[in-house]
């Protein structure tokens, strides 16, 4: 007996839609939350800063077997006379920014949201969204202008953007306190 043609399209559309949802996980591995992970540097000097995660930081047990204490790159950013610390996340973007360290840019104020300044060379974008929605306090590159952006005011969705660290303590309000154009030194921090 033939089978009604009606089975046979719902058949195969339960395989498109079981197909469809299988290739929703992506290639996430075990415990991977998306997010990237702050910069590493063999130094000690810097104590972990769980803000950037929003997980708790890792705390020295006393049994860590591994050569060299993980810790988070941070940037010191130097306005006038004014100094504040931005924490830098591992990414391509990340470390190409830190490669470039240390340099003086010349930022522009937009929309009273946030400064940006053109890098001296691009950063690189691999694995990178294609946008992002940054917060306030976010560090982020704007890749079609090739610019370093602090973020003191909100900022919606905009393709272009990307993520690549965030101001510590309350170095976003100090930035929004600063009206027009700053010149902003930019170095790797060392206590």
């Amino acid at each position: 007996m033939p089978v009604p043609r009606t089975s046979v399209l719902a058949a195969a559309l339960l395989a498109v839609v079981g197909l469809a949802v299988a290739g929703c996980g992506g290639n996430a591995r075990p415990g991977d939350t998306g997010a990237e992970q702050p910069l590493r540097s063999t130094s000690p000097s810097n104590a972990p800063d769980s803000s950037i995660t929003g997980q708790a930081a890792p705390q020295p047990s006393g049994t860590d077997t591994s050569s060299d204490q993980d810790v988070r790159m941070k940037i010191q950013i130097t306005v006038g006379n004014r100094r504040f610390q931005a924490t830098i996340l591992d990414s391509a973007a990340g470390r190409d920014l830190i490669a470039q360290l240390p340099l003086t840019i010349d930022m522009t104020d937009h929309g009273s949201v946030e400064k940006t300044g053109r890098l001296p060379s691009p950063l690189s974008l691999d694995g990178q969204p294609d946008g992002a929605d940054p917060d306030v306090a976010d560090v982020g590159y704007y890749a079609p202008g090739n610019d370093l952006v602090f973020y003191y005011g909100d900022q919606s969705y905009y393709p272009g953007i990307v993520i690549i660290g965030r101001l510590d303590g309350d170095a976003a309000a100090r930035i929004a306190n600063m009206r027009g154009a700053i010149t902003a030194t930019i170095e790797a921090h060392t206590d």
